[in-house]
């Protein structure tokens, strides 16, 4: 932990730990949700699904890293217990009991719509009293911004080919 950097965060620095850390229960929830999908995933398209959900998983395991890193900074530390994950987050896990893409599509487009807004507040919470976790949250919300992007345009492109047929 870094005594000045602790220092310079001008607000509840205990409080700020726990929203992290809620933020990172959602980041493993959304990491194992994408993964597991990407292996279960069944239907048209699957192939381009299957290659945009392991993309985000991998991004979202970058996540918790990076919200990791900060609590760790802030002389806090991650939830330890796998088991924590579920009761601490914000957005909670879908277990992708229907593999069909397009379901696992509107699934993944909610939790990202949940994501955004749980990063949108935190950036809230931050701005003008801890600039570190500011810029970091921020990059994580493009991130977050772009998956929910990325998946409505898969399922744009997925109902133009259904309808196609």
């Amino acid at each position: 932990m870094g005594t000045k950097s602790r220092e310079i965060v001008s607000l509840d620095v205990n409080k700020l730990l726990e929203l992290l850390n809620k933020a990172y229960a959602d980041e493993w929830l959304a990491y194992y949700q994408y993964w597991v999908g990407a292996q279960v995933a069944k239907g048209p398209m699957r192939g381009a699904v299957v290659a945009e959900l392991m993309e985000h998983a991998e991004e979202e395991l970058k996540h918790a890293g990076m919200l990791t890193e900060r609590m760790l900074q802030l002389g806090g530390e991650p939830l330890l217990d796998p088991e924590e994950w579920k009761k601490a987050s914000n957005c909670g896990y879908d277990a992708p009991k229907d593999p069909a893409v397009k379901a696992l599509l509107e699934q993944n487009i909610k939790g990202e719509q949940c994501a955004i807004e749980v990063y949108h507040k935190l950036l809230a919470f931050v701005k003008d009293k801890d600039i570190v976790t500011y810029n970091m949250i921020a990059e994580i919300l493009e991130d977050e911004v772009e998956h929910e992007e990325d998946l409505q345009a898969l399922q744009e492109d997925m109902d133009v080919m259904l309808k196609g047929k």
